[in-house]
């Protein structure tokens, strides 16, 4: 196990070197510069700022100039619209809110969902069943975009129980819509997936060897169903995670939380290569963790699973 976690760490290192060449490569392709406004600048203000950033050079000099920092020192630079505030600070600053509320809305949704799920399998074809599935339907086919706003009008405007937005804390009142509208599709997958992986082990032989053995319902399901039946989840849980994490753009412009998805979308508004190469990277790192972490939980979770 300890090889594999090495190999998979090492293996890490290229990949994020190669996500980083490619958002500078789309990032220096896509049409416009940060300092482009709707009044036309005067030819010689141009020049001194790509002098002053060193765009009048060769575009390998230029790439060199900005992987080199990140290589040495993971330095990816100060941004160019927050004069003043490197990239590793607007990081610092903003991960801490996307993660609160995105670990909150994944563990709301983890704890419904698998409920939810492992109801459906038990009683199958049931009525709980057929609830259970068309609610997780629905999650599904419903968009956070949509949710949020629906939330906002029922709770805040309609019956004034929570603010609509901003950000005064995680332990404010302020983090329950986010946290609801997050988890809702969240809550449908897994809710799907954990009945899906329970059916399929509540079929399998040694569930009916452990039943005839004379255990408790509660027992084989707790202890040997259900931690077979949640792989599918747990494969679903890396990728989620990591996104959940680094933020999502469109809940945290809904409510305006200055988390890392909302300095994301202003970043590629501005065109502020460095702010985007470094989030770039950091949720390319996150997810590439998650899904070592996913890896290393399905030898824990199923012992014929050896790496």
């Amino acid at each position: 196990m300890l090889r594999f976690i090495i190999r998979r760490l090492l293996i890490t290192i290229p990949t994020i070197l190669v996500v980083i060449t490619l958002t500078w490569g789309l990032v220096r392709l896509a049409p416009g510069n940060f300092y482009s406004t709707e009044k036309a600048i005067p030819r010689q203000i141009r020049e001194r700022i790509k002098e002053k950033y060193g765009w009048d050079k060769p575009f390998y000099v230029q790439y060199a100039k900005t992987i080199w920092p990140i290589v040495r020192h993971l330095d990816f630079g100060i941004s160019l619209k927050y004069q003043g505030q490197s990239v590793s600070t607007i990081i610092a600053r903003s991960l801490p809110v996307s993660a609160a509320v995105g670990l909150l809305a994944y563990l709301l949704a983890l704890v419904v969902g698998i409920t939810f799920g492992s109801i459906a399998a038990l009683r199958q074809n049931s009525k709980w069943d057929y609830a259970s599935m068309a609610l997780a339907m629905l999650g599904i086919s419903i968009p956070n975009f949509v949710v949020g706003p629906l939330l906002v009008l029922v709770f805040s405007l309609s019956l004034y129980w929570v603010p609509p937005a901003r950000w005064e804390g995680l332990w404010s009142r302020n983090v329950i819509l986010p946290v609801l509208t997050l988890s809702g599709i969240y809550m449908a997958y897994i809710a799907r997936l954990t009945r899906a992986g329970m059916l399929e082990v509540l079929r399998s032989d040694y569930i009916r060897t452990a039943r005839s053995k004379g255990l408790r319902e509660r027992d084989v399901v707790i202890r040997h169903a259900l931690r077979a039946g949640l792989m599918p989840v747990v494969s679903f849980t890396g990728p989620s995670l990591a996104f959940l994490l680094t933020g999502t753009v469109v809940v945290e412009r809904i409510f305006a939380l200055p988390g890392l998805g909302n300095y994301f979308i202003q970043a590629s508004l501005n065109r502020d290569e460095p702010l985007i190469i470094g989030i770039v990277a950091f949720i390319a790192i996150t997810l590439l963790l998650m899904n070592l972490l996913v890896d290393i939980a399905y030898a824990y979770l199923d012992p014929r699973i050896r790496y």
